[in-house]
């Protein structure tokens, strides 16, 4: 069976598994992709890496405003197709595109002006060479940011209607694109010009753009479930509206990791330039093992989307209910690896004997609260399917903000005075998950009261 009408008939649990592993295996070849970039980068210099490091901030929210108007998109477009409105179901998708279009002339705006002034803020130096690695990267990457726009929304399209093979094909394109150009570009191999950092810069953009033009042509070919045409375009307030909010947010949930990230970082510079290194090793071990939990996610919220729009109770509660048992399994393999191994891990990073010291009861401490993390990862995709995104949103902040960084400098304030030991700090992590997973459940209870038992049981 093809298009969007299988994710109301075809058993959920082999639909799940359908829907998912496309995405999975695509997420962590980005997974992948993001940490080779990085190697590449840093074999010019340690301030290129540096530089391409501090534009995460920018760039998270870059990915924040494209993926959270694309997250409002898949739901709403699984929801009216569950409906059967196919009209609503086409404007929701060139709608989303304006929406993008409009945010990428802010982020050009930027791109054009405030690139410096944004390095100068973090780097104190005007003149430095951070400074410049930082300008040329990152004022190409948001200049031409309107790749990413068009990769995320066509491909979005795809996965609200099923057709999430055809997803990976184009995710997989981009990253592909990119591993090859970084190379070339970076050193000037195969008679190119060496570029550095911008060569970083023009691999990723490259690559976002072959993407979008993959996924655009795939869903003009391959894609009967909806019809791409602007013609006569208006804008339409009550779908941009919907969209916005189930996707704003999204947009905060995802820009709040760069908060965290800085606070934490300031937290952990008391004790050791070493501590701060082993957070960010484990953001990279991390992004490696919640990438198919996340993969699981994008194929789980158009089945609960399109069946929330179709009636069908059982179908939702079925693809939540093996969602969090998938997401289960994978966290207790990541965590089993993590706890036998750490440090074998942290020498793939050419770990010193100090890293060593810190790194491994830090890596055994936080991948603890991944085990927590998976049904509460679940809950907040449900969230976003049904349209109360700002369930998610708060979940989030709990995790990241409100319990994690108090948690981290109240432990902080301990170790400091007692030990000097940054150990403590780490069991703010587990802490925030406690809090997470407890807001998870009590928010899952009430939407389950609220707007899943009220619909029809339907068919299995």
């Amino acid at each position: 069976m093809q298009g969007a009408e299988k994710m109301g008939v075809e058993p959920v649990n082999k639909l799940l598994i359908k829907m998912a592993l496309p995405m999975m295996l695509s997420l962590m070849v980005i997974a992948l992709y993001n940490i080779v970039d990085s190697i590449f980068v840093a074999r010019i210099s340690e301030d290129a890496l540096t530089a391409v490091s501090m534009a995460f901030p920018m760039q998270t929210l870059l990915m924040a405003s494209s993926s959270g108007t694309a997250v409002g998109l898949n739901a709403l477009l699984s929801r009216s197709l569950g409906e059967g409105n196919r009209e609503d179901a086409n404007k929701s998708v060139v709608n989303a595109l304006f929406l993008c279009a409009v945010t990428y002339l802010i982020f050009l705006v930027v791109g054009i002006f405030f690139v410096k002034p944004f390095y100068v803020l973090q780097t104190g130096s005007v003149d430095s060479v951070i400074t410049q690695y930082g300008v040329e990267y990152l004022r190409c990457v948001l200049i031409f940011s309107f790749g990413v726009y068009a990769e995320v929304i066509f491909e979005r399209t795809l996965t609200a209607t099923g057709r999430t093979v055809l997803c990976m094909i184009t995710q997989l394109i981009g990253a592909i694109v990119n591993l090859i150009l970084d190379p070339i570009l970076i050193f000037g191999l195969l008679g190119f010009p060496a570029m550095g950092v911008r060569g970083a810069a023009v691999a990723t953009v490259i690559g976002e753009i072959m993407a979008a033009v993959a996924a655009y042509i795939l869903n003009v070919t391959k894609n009967t479930d909806i019809t791409l045409t602007f013609k006569g375009f208006r804008p339409d307030k009550n779908i941009i509206r919907t969209i916005l909010i189930v996707g704003i947010p999204s947009m905060i949930m995802q820009a709040i990791g760069s908060v965290m990230v800085f606070g934490f970082n300031k937290i952990l510079v008391y004790f050791s330039t070493t501590a701060v290194a082993v957070f960010g090793i484990f953001f990279k071990i991390n992004s490696m093992v919640f990438m198919p939990v996340f993969g699981i996610n994008m194929g789980m919220i158009p089945i609960v989307a399109y069946n929330y729009g179709a009636k069908n109770r059982d179908r939702m509660i079925k693809a939540i209910g093996w969602s969090i048992v998938y997401a289960a399994v994978i966290m207790i393999v990541g965590v089993s690896i993590i706890e036998l191994i750490p440090d074998k891990i942290l020498m793939l990073f050419n770990a010193s004997e100090n890293m060593l010291e810190i790194g491994v009861p830090a890596l055994r401490i936080i991948c603890l609260s991944m085990l927590l993390a998976s049904p509460s990862i679940i809950f907040s995709s449900s969230f976003q399917a049904l349209g109360y995104g700002v369930y998610s949103m708060f979940i989030s902040l709990i995790r990241q903000l409100l319990v994690l960084l108090p948690a981290a400098a109240i432990l902080a304030v301990i170790a400091y005075r007692t030990t000097g030991d940054v150990t403590l700090v780490w069991w703010s992590f587990d802490i925030a998950e406690i809090a997470a997973i407890s807001a998870s459940l009590s928010f899952y209870m009430y939407t389950y009261r609220t707007v899943i038992k009220p619909l029809p049981k339907g068919n299995d």
